[in-house]
C-alpha cells in the first residue's frame, strides 16, 4: 500500500450513521491522514444521510434507479473519480458482478452479525430473536456472494440484559461506528494482504 491518501466513495441508503462516523474521522480523527472522501452516494434521494453528509461539507449524489440501471449509473458516476475503494455504509442494494469486478477486493462492507453465522438483512433481529448473549459486527470485503467476502475485522457486542430490538441495535451501532473506522485505517495504512 502506498503512502498517499486513499480515494474513497461512501455508499449509503438510509440515515448514514456509519457514514457520519467515518467522515468525522476523515475530517478530524483517525482517518484524516490515510483517506479522503470524494463522494457520498445514496441509492435513495430521500436518504437522511445525504443531508448529514452535505452539512458536513462532503459532495453528495443520489441515484434514482434499480437493478442493472442503478449499477450502470453508479459506475458512470464513480469512474471519473479514480477511486481506490468503495465503502458501503448501509447500502441496501446488492452490487452486480460488473461493479464488483470493476473494484475487485476494493469494496468494504460492515455487517451486523458474524458473516459465518448470518448473512443478509436483519442481523440484529436475528440475534435478538435467538436471545443471544452476544453477537458480532463484521467488516469484510465484498465479493459476488451475499456477505461471503474475506473478513477484515470483527468485534463482539454484549447483548446481556438487552430488553428490546432497539436496545440491541443501539449497542450494535455503537460498536459499528468505532470498528468501521478502525478497520478502514488498518486496511488503508497496513495493506489488505493479511
Amino acid at each position: 500500500m502506498d503512502n498517499r491518501k486513499q480515494r474513497i466513495a461512501i455508499l449509503i441508503s438510509g440515515r448514514g450513521g456509519n457514514m457520519e462516523a467515518i467522515v468525522r474521522n476523515v475530517r478530524e480523527g483517525s482517518l484524516r491522514d490515510c483517506c479522503e472522501v470524494l463522494l457520498v452516494v445514496s441509492s435513495r434521494a430521500d436518504a437522511p444521510g445525504l443531508g448529514r453528509a452535505s452539512a458536513l461539507g462532503f459532495p453528495i449524489a443520489s441515484l434514482d434507479a434499480k437493478g442493472a440501471l442503478l449499477d450502470k449509473k453508479l459506475l458512470a458516476l464513480l469512474e471519473p473519480l479514480r477511486l481506490d475503494w468503495l465503502v458501503l455504509a448501509g447500502w441496501m442494494r446488492i452490487l452486480s458482478p460488473a461493479v464488483i469486478r470493476r473494484y475487485p477486493e476494493r469494496i468494504v462492507n460492515i455487517h451486523p452479525a458474524d458473516t459465518r453465522a448470518h448473512q443478509g438483512l436483519g442481523g440484529y433481529r436475528w440475534a435478538f430473536e435467538r436471545k443471544l448473549e452476544s453477537t458480532s459486527v463484521t467488516v469484510h470485503l465484498v465479493d459476488e456472494g451475499l456477505d461471503t467476502g474475506r473478513i477484515l475485522a470483527q468485534r463482539s457486542v454484549d447483548l446481556r440484559g438487552a430488553k428490546s430490538l432497539a436496545d440491541v441495535e443501539q449497542r450494535g451501532l455503537a460498536v459499528e461506528h468505532a470498528l468501521y473506522s478502525e478497520a478502514l485505517r488498518d486496511l488503508f495504512t497496513k495493506g489488505d494482504d493479511s
